[in-house]
């Protein structure tokens, strides 16, 4: 295992680059302020450096909202001193309370959501075995509206760079309805969007403006999402993240 201090003290950090990336995206991002022992946890049990994306996140940044809030990018956590905020890596993918070398995610990292209960995680060592598809340490997604696990075909960085090119627009058409930002940037930290009808059915599909949407928790979102996969969806989603 590596020590806190080889994986903070790099050569080459990824935070400068990805801080310059940010400045310069045409989407909508805010940087929440990190808790830093809660980001130097979460780098210590991943085991990856700053010089890794994922490792900047984690070090540097209590998450990311990204295009208006619908995207939360998970990172070190919210700063207590800044009224809390996202939850960390660490706490979405329920980490060991002490650093654990042999403890590693069983499927996956949850590493994001958006606020309509569509989740983004980083594949583990053996996708197919839990379920997922895609390869070995490429991102895959959780989508509302099929029920099923996506490849995204793609790396964690290569997905923050995606996440700040401006395709979102693309990737989410037929998700959002008019307004969808205003309901977005409204909502608090703990909550998401509920949708009825839900997205993955046919009256949804229809007319997304015309379905009702209210502000609840986000568990309450992730969890009605995972509990019609299980039921009328293709299979378990298995684990979709703690918040």
């Amino acid at each position: 295992m590596r020590e806190i201090d080889e994986l903070v003290n790099v050569d080459d950090p990824a935070w400068p680059e990805l801080q310059e990336m940010l400045s310069v995206s045409s989407v909508p991002v805010q940087v929440l302020p990190a808790d830093i022992d809660e980001s130097r946890r979460c780098l210590l049990q991943l085991q990856v450096t700053a010089r890794s994306v994922l490792g900047a996140l984690a070090l540097n940044t209590g998450g990311l909202l990204v295009d208006n809030g619908w995207v939360r990018v998970f990172g070190g956590g919210g700063s207590p001193f800044a009224g809390g905020g996202l939850p960390s890596l660490a706490q979405v993918n329920r980490f060991p309370a002490d650093f654990d070398p042999a403890w590693h995610p069983a499927t996956g990292l949850v590493v994001g959501q958006d606020v309509v209960g569509g989740v983004f995680a980083l594949n583990g060592g053996d996708p197919a075995a839990t379920g997922r598809p895609g390869e070995p340490g490429q991102m895959t997604y959780f989508a509302p509206d099929t029920l099923a696990w996506e490849a995204l075909g793609m790396g964690h960085s290569s997905w923050v760079s995606w996440l700040l090119s401006g395709r979102l627009e693309t990737f989410y058409d037929g998700l959002r309805w008019p307004g969808w930002r205003e309901e977005a940037t409204a909502l608090a930290f703990s909550q998401g969007i509920s949708v009825y009808p839900f997205l993955w059915s046919e009256e949804a599909h229809g007319d997304l403006a015309a379905t009702s949407r209210r502000p609840v928790p986000m568990r309450e979102v992730i969890g009605v999402a995972a509990d019609f996969a299980r039921q009328v969806g293709p299979s378990d989603p298995g684990f979709l993240g703690d918040v």
